[in-house]
């Protein structure tokens, strides 16, 4: 590759760094990440520890002695998604690429990368919730009512034993009515993604994130680009998806990766396929969260429970 396109990915790369870290709405949980150890392939361990709790002291024999657990847990990434796209050598040249290209890999990173990952650690995250029985079915937002579905998720989670600071993912219907009940009562606070601060709403100190529907369901089915009726790509609701209202969870809870965005670009001259820029985009990213952390997240769901 020229040293001119490796100027050029790099470029690129920085740029779309810098939307996912604005615009995905889950960008925060990539923090969590330092603690987790990665030496390639699909694999990834994530630390677990447990400690006895306390003992009687004897004046005589002293302590009574503790174990400490610590071991790593294997978990392995399952999105390895990635696109290609070309741009006739006629349509632009090397002055203006530049332009086009950042026009066209913006827009893919906005409305394409962003919802799906942002739809995926959703998910997956309900399924953990639910599956620790944290969860509320059949709610739908309205009459102002909702902030006491807040409340008691977050009384939920306290009584769960965490008390750290915590994060509501809230789709607008659901933060309408809050606004509604509480007009003038919801205070700003400043919210730090990646090093970027914006200033988002908090109740009882607990940061509203807004979210679109299309990012909010219990399931979804990603597309390979390939397979009739998939060449699209991207995702959609999974056929046996539930609408979620919110979710709150403890912002240390989710581990996310995402430990390969590469971006590749080719000039016409080294493209073999066709006279074109081609652009090669991948990421590979995946969600957890550990076994102990599981109480610190709750769901509330629009949907009834199935019979």
């Amino acid at each position: 590759m020229g040293m001119n396109n490796i100027q050029y990915a790099a470029l690129f790369q920085k740029m779309l760094d810098k939307i996912a870290a604005h615009e995905c709405k889950t960008a925060y949980m990539e923090g969590n990440a330092g603690q987790v150890i990665y030496n390639g392939g699909n694999t990834v361990k994530i630390p677990k520890m447990s400690l006895n709790g306390l003992g009687n002291y004897d004046r005589d024999t002293g302590y009574v002695q503790g174990s400490v657990t610590f071991a790593y847990e294997d978990r392995t990434m399952t999105q390895d998604r990635g696109r290609m796209f070309q741009i006739d050598a006629m349509d632009v040249d090397e002055t203006n690429f530049t332009l086009t290209a950042n026009t066209i890999m913006s827009e893919f990173q906005r409305v394409n990368v962003n919802p799906e990952i942002d739809a995926y650690r959703i998910s997956k995250l309900a399924q953990v919730a639910i599956a620790a029985g944290n969860v509320t079915y059949g709610y739908t937002p309205g009459s102002q009512t909702t902030l006491a579905q807040i409340k008691e998720a977050i009384k939920k989670i306290r009584e769960n034993g965490f008390e750290g600071g915590l994060i509501c993912h809230i789709n607008y219907d659901a933060l309408t009515d809050i606004e509604l009940q509480a007009f003038g009562k919801i205070s700003d606070v400043t919210f730090s993604q990646n090093g970027l601060d914006t200033r988002v709403k908090s109740i009882d100190d607990v940061v509203l994130i807004p979210m679109p529907k299309t990012r909010m369901y219990t399931a979804i089915t990603v597309y390979d680009g390939t397979t009739s009726g998939q060449t699209a790509g991207g995702y959609v609701k999974a056929s046996t998806r539930k609408d979620i209202n919110f979710i709150v969870l403890d912002k240390n809870a989710p581990i996310a990766v995402s430990k390969q965005d590469k971006m590749r670009i080719f000039s016409p001259d080294e493209n073999q396929t066709a006279n074109a820029w081609k652009m090669d985009y991948r990421r590979y990213h995946d969600i957890w969260v550990k076994d102990n952390m599981a109480g610190s997240i709750y769901v509330n769901i629009k949907d009834t429970a199935n019979p």
